[in-house]
């Protein structure tokens, strides 16, 4: 059993290995046979694809050698236009260098006949100023002047040739501007005169006080004259106690005290107790309530005209001018008129009106002091104003608005235009046109009545005088003492207000006529 069934066993696993040995050889076989398929398949791949690239690569070599070909012809067809330019080029350079040539041949030509001709030009040259050196000996012998005499002669003719011509052009021009200056001062002034509007009626302060009955004049005087000494004591005014009837007056220079005794007195006649020392309550009263008046003028006159940023000094003394006048006309509304006057003129004039306004509305505030301070008013308003308000062209229009400065400037000129405008017309001051005529008539009387007097006209409403003199009889010695002699006899036989500017005018004229 035991060796019987082995064999058995070990033929089956001999014959399995057996099968195991011919199904993995039949496999490998099977393997290699596929392999070699494959190989067979790639290989034919592969031959194909070889004569695809070679038949691609044999029609890339064609086409390369046909675009080759292609350049080549385009090149040389470029290289054949290109020489045949060139050619061109060269040809054309070889004409403009022949003509060059030619051209150079005529310069060097042109420039030999140049030198020939001027060669001979010197010596035409050379001819000539031998002609004219004998020709100048000739003229200085005949002449008995040399050369250098005779062109100085002939400069100075020159000379005053041109200086008259240019003197009588500018005398043309001269009178074309004064002619146009004028008619535009006139039109300015006339706008400005038409576009105020103001009173001409003067103003005038009494300084006469009514009294209810003539016995009131007993009661104002008191026991032993001790109310009227009181009243004059305490005001600075003279009571004046007449055979007028229920009435006495008032006087002193001071318009303020006068205004401040004239309210008093009314007070104390209303209320009927005078004694001394009523009398100097009142007073004091009537003082502070004058015043506060007079800074509200003042304040009023600058706010009517736009004048702003005065000083409180300043305002004070322009109300004091409320109770000032001059020839009747009160001098605050005259101020208050010249500013809206200046500010026009100004406003024509493409000046400041600001600063016009506030000089004219401030040009006559040294009447407000001229009784305490010596100087024309014009000086004084100008130092006073000069302290108070940083404006010098205020302060320039004020001192020049009469001209009594050595200069005067637009300011001046404005101010003094306003001021004449307001002051100087007819009517406005206290004097009648038929003596405000008369007037002047007579002051051009005084000139005319001189030897050697033209002509004389009273300019700037009778401030001024202009005299026309012969030449030919005054010389400027005698025009200087001519002004002297009509100041001197204008004051003797004159009555003016202000003061009056005489100017001596003497031209002498050259006249021609061109035929």
């Amino acid at each position: 059993m035991g060796i019987t069934g082995i064999e058995p066993i070990l033929g089956v696993f001999f014959s399995f290995v057996i099968g195991v040995v011919f199904g993995g050889m039949a496999i490998f076989l099977f393997r290699r046979m596929m392999v070699n398929r494959q190989l067979r398949i790639a290989q034919r791949k592969a031959s194909r694809i070889t004569a695809e690239a070679r038949a691609e690569s044999k029609n890339t070599l064609s086409e390369a050698k046909q675009e080759a070909e292609k350049i080549k012809s385009v090149a040389d067809a470029e290289h054949r236009e290109r020489r045949i330019e060139l050619q061109r080029q060269e040809s054309r350079l070889s004409q403009k260098m022949e003509s060059l040539e030619h051209k150079l041949e005529g310069v060097e030509q042109r420039e030999r006949n140049l030198s020939n001709k001027e060669k001979e030009i010197e010596s035409i040259h050379s001819h000539l100023d031998e002609v004219k050196n004998r020709q100048l000996r000739q003229l200085e012998l005949i002449s008995g002047m040399s050369t250098a005499e005779a062109k100085q002669a002939l400069l100075d003719t020159i000379e005053t040739e041109m200086q008259d011509e240019i003197s009588r052009r500018l005398r043309e021009w001269e009178a074309k501007l004064k002619e146009e200056a004028n008619e535009k001062a006139q039109g300015i002034l006339a706008q400005a005169i038409q576009r105020c509007a103001s009173e001409v009626v003067s103003e005038t302060t009494v300084a006469t006080v009514p009294l209810p009955s003539d016995e009131m004049k007993g009661r104002l005087i008191g026991r032993e004259g001790r109310n009227i000494r009181a009243l004059e004591q305490a005001t600075g005014v003279d009571l004046i106690v007449d055979d007028t009837p229920e009435a006495v007056t008032l006087s002193s220079f001071d318009p303020v005290r006068r205004e401040i005794a004239r309210l008093a007195l009314t007070k104390l006649i209303l209320d009927g107790r005078i004694h001394p020392a009523r009398i100097e309550e009142v007073v004091a009263k009537t003082k502070e309530e004058v015043d506060a008046a007079i800074y509200s003028a003042g304040e009023q006159a600058a706010y009517q005209v736009g004048v702003h940023g005065l000083r409180p000094e300043l305002i004070r003394l322009l109300g004091r001018l409320k109770y000032r006048t001059s020839y009747g006309q009160n001098v605050l509304a005259h101020s208050v008129e010249a500013a809206s006057l200046a500010g026009m003129i100004a406003g024509e004039l493409g000046a400041n009106v600001a600063i016009a306004k506030k000089a004219g509305l401030l040009h006559d505030i040294g009447k407000a002091v001229d009784r305490e301070v010596e100087g024309s008013h014009a000086a004084i308003g100008a130092e006073l104003v000069k302290q108070w308000d940083k404006s010098p062209e205020v302060v320039q229009g004020i001192a020049e608005h009469h001209f009594e400065t050595d200069t005067a400037g637009i300011w001046g000129f404005i101010v003094a235009a306003a001021d004449a405008i307001s002051s100087a017309r007819p009517g406005a001051r206290r004097e009648s046109l038929e003596h405000y005529l008369k007037r002047l008539k007579a002051l051009e009387d005084i000139a005319n009545s001189f030897k050697g007097v033209d002509k004389s006209y009273a300019i700037q409403a009778g401030r001024e005088i202009r005299i026309l003199v012969k030449p030919e009889e005054i010389d400027d010695l005698g025009a200087m003492r001519l002004a002297r002699d009509i100041v001197k006899k204008v004051e003797e036989g004159l009555e003016y207000p202000g003061q009056i500017k005489v100017t001596v005018l003497r031209e002498t004229r050259a006249i021609d006529f061109a035929k």
